[in-house]
């Protein structure tokens, strides 16, 4: 008896550790997005003299003109980009998916090459080309380019590839059987278009739209550097907050930031339930067209598209090692000499990368463990379910808005996490708190396709549940562990408006360095630290990328009978 009842015994006590484990991530969770969030509210609707609600705060930012502005300024950057980048984009993820490319590889290396940057970058470029001393200032009138026509443009950059990435999934799926009889009764190729290719990518397309606008209407960084006298959002929430310590009108500004982000997330959910699948298990796939009049279209098209985001990011890089931009072209690495400039210089690309690997490190233990644990496990129930859900809220949040909150939450004198503030530490966390929704999607992805029978068989066989976790389950999703730690390296490394709040001299990062250097005016030195952000998040992708490849590869021999 003692022995028939031993496995049992093994497995119910590292299941009730494991479910432990997962209430306590769970609180983290809630500390790190629920509560930061909650703080902000209260700071927009503080308690009145009665201990009742007040909306004093709220009507008094609202009734401001400027804010009004601000937001129809948002508004109208949003949609511009999302009229600008979702057309262009849906194009390009034709041309590589439905066209048989020449280089399909190298266009799309291109065309993600922008994730590698922090979103000042495509500003900073913009200056440098189109600015008042800029390389093709005679392209656009004097000063055109500091308002809506550059913010647009840099915003083009920054979203662009966040829009192609979902494009190029929806389009990758197909059924030829449906153009070929379409064809047999004589549709031609915009009727097919309009009947088959577009209502079978309508979710994508919206889905991308609204990932465009939400990131335009939020994003921080092209704003502040050729923004010049267009109000928005943005600069609006920053100026209240650290220009005038206005943090009740920031927590506002911080609420109408969150609204369309929450649209955004509403009209994705809803669209996820309506949506059917549009190719079958019999589904024929198709095949790319070959013409000669497609493949020239689509070249010309990526060709375009491409050689645009390459400009804009050669732009930076090579303005960094310029003497002086136009005029003197001899190379020079003075720009790198961050002692001679104010913002932080190397020890903000230190903490950068500090923080970059600690956000990697942390995120990916906390993610993988949290999502094997809510997914993989039959006693998670309600924990499980909870953290799911939790997890799902960061997609709904903007950085700005995130670091917000953790000025009102960790920095209240009462708060016993207080300690916490203005440290390295609250910069990881913010961070994994900020890209935690796409990382729990990856690892549930990934640990969906495994056998559902695992654990269970495992613990049959008295086999202790870390075991099969670090013998079985870990090596199966290595890659896709391997995809969240560089996720969580290069969004750590870019990002500027999630802790753009938070820093102190002591922990300034690096894309907060290139805002302080390029609002000294030290235009070159922003260049030159951008484009190590740029080469760091290069290289960490190539290492990750290298480590899957040499894991698939062992794999596979592994596989091979002996």
């Amino acid at each position: 008896m003692r022995l028939s009842l031993a496995p049992r015994l093994q497995a119910s006590v590292d299941e009730r550790l494991v479910k432990c484990l997962l209430w306590l991530l769970l609180a983290v969770l809630v500390v790190a997005i629920l509560l930061p969030l909650g703080a902000m509210l209260g700071q927009a609707l503080p308690a009145g003299s009665q201990g009742h609600t007040t909306l004093a705060p709220l009507l008094a930012t609202l009734a401001q003109p400027g804010l009004a502005r601000a937001t129809l300024g948002s508004m109208q950057l949003a949609g511009l980009t999302t009229l600008l980048v979702v057309p262009l984009a849906y194009a390009y993820a034709t041309a590589l998916t439905r066209v048989a490319l020449p280089g399909a590889g190298l266009f799309r290396l291109l065309a993600l090459l922008p994730l590698l940057a922090p979103s000042l970058l495509p500003g900073i470029s913009l200056v440098y080309l189109f600015g008042n001393q800029g390389l093709l200032r005679h392209w656009l009138p004097d000063g055109a380019l500091y308002g809506l026509p550059g913010m647009v443009m840099g915003e083009a950059f920054y979203t662009f590839p966040h829009a192609l990435m979902i494009l190029l999934t929806a389009l990758s799926i197909g059924d030829a059987r449906l153009y070929e009889a379409a064809r047999t009764l004589g549709a031609g190729p915009l009727r097919r278009f309009v009947t088959i290719t577009l209502p079978a990518t309508r979710y994508g397309l919206v889905s991308a739209a609204m990932v465009v606008f939400t990131l335009a209407a939020t994003d921080f960084g092209v704003a502040k550097v050729v923004g010049g006298q267009y109000p928005v959002l943005a600069l609006e929430a920053y100026k209240k907050v650290v220009g005038q310590q206005d943090f009740a009108h920031g927590a506002v500004i911080g609420l109408l930031l969150l609204l369309p982000a929450l649209l955004s997330f509403g009209v994705d959910r809803w669209l996820q339930v309506r949506q059917r699948g549009q190719a079958g298990a019999r589904a024929v796939p198709l095949q790319p067209l070959r013409g000669w009049l497609p493949r020239t279209a689509g070249l010309l098209l990526c060709t375009l598209v491409g050689a645009a985001l390459l400009a804009l990011l050669a732009t930076a890089i090579a303005a960094a090692f310029i003497k002086q931009w136009p005029y003197q072209l001899q190379f020079t690495l003075q720009h790198f000499d961050f002692d001679l400039v104010d913002g932080g210089g190397w020890l903000a690309f230190g903490n950068s990368v500090q923080m970059a690997l600690y956000t990697a490190l942390a995120g990916t233990v906390v993610v993988f463990g949290g999502a094997w644990a809510a997914t993989r496990l039959r006693s998670a129930g309600v924990a499980g379910q909870w953290l799911h859900a939790v997890a799902m809220l960061p997609m709904a949040v903007p950085g700005l808005v995130l670091g917000l909150g953790y000025i009102f939450f960790f920095n209240h004198t009462a708060n016993p996490l207080h300690g916490l503030y203005g440290t390295l530490a609250i910069l990881v966390l913010c961070s994994v708190a900020h890209f935690y929704t796409t990382a729990h999607l990856t690892a549930c992805t990934a640990l969906a396709q495994l056998d559902a029978d695992t654990e269970a068989v495992a613990a049959s066989l008295k086999v202790p549940l870390w075991r099969t976790l670090w013998r079985v389950t870990l090596p199966a999703c290595l890659p896709a562990v391997l995809e969240i730690a560089r996720y969580f390296f290069v969004s750590a490394m870019t990002t500027v408006s999630a802790v753009i709040f938070l820093y102190t001299p002591d922990s300034v990062l690096a894309a907060v360095a290139v805002l302080n250097m390029d609002d000294a005016g030290d235009t070159a030195a922003a260049a030159a630290m951008a484009t190590l952000i740029v080469a760091t998040s290069g290289a960490a992708c190539l290492l990750f990328a290298l480590l899957s490849r040499v894991w698939l590869a062992r794999s596979q021999r592994w596989r091979q009978p002996r």
